[in-house]
């Protein structure tokens, strides 16, 4: 009988689709692009081929920063070891461009987590040369 253990799970690789295929790529170099329709001017997320604020089909993509505010989150003390030691904390990004983005936030202690706090994007690499947008705390 062995004893050797169980390679822990990976976090699940995101898929693209058509409307999300330009935003994964630009992950290869850790580039965070956002939807924006070019008909209302307003940002878009997630990625889709009609804005859901005019009904438009002419969509753009433009970079972003990624900086933006803790707009709600909650701690998950639950194991889910494909995302890393519990806990860790799943968020509600408000970004500068008016979007929110569900994310973990990392590089950060659970119990400091505050809403409004000041977040900066951050990046883990994937399998397949992509990159994950995750944040953390502003200047950490």
């Amino acid at each position: 009988m062995s004893t050797t253990e169980a390679p822990a799970p990976k976090r699940p690789q995101p898929t693209a689709n058509p409307a999300s295929g330009p935003f994964w790529e630009a992950t290869r170099d850790r580039r965070y692009l956002v939807q924006f329709s070019t008909d209302c001017g307003r940002a878009v997320f997630y990625p889709r081929t009609v804005c859901p604020h005019c009904g438009g089909t002419a969509m753009q993509w433009r970079p972003s920063t990624g900086a933006g505010t803790v707009y709600t989150f909650t701690v998950e003390h639950r194991p889910a070891p494909a995302f890393g030691a519990e806990p860790y904390v799943v968020a509600l990004v408000a970004l500068d461009e008016g979007i929110r983005v569900m994310t973990n936030l990392v590089d950060v202690d659970p119990g400091q987590v505050r809403v409004g706090m000041p977040v900066e994007l951050t990046w883990a690499p994937l399998d397949d040369g992509r990159n994950l947008p995750l944040w953390r705390p502003a200047g950490a």
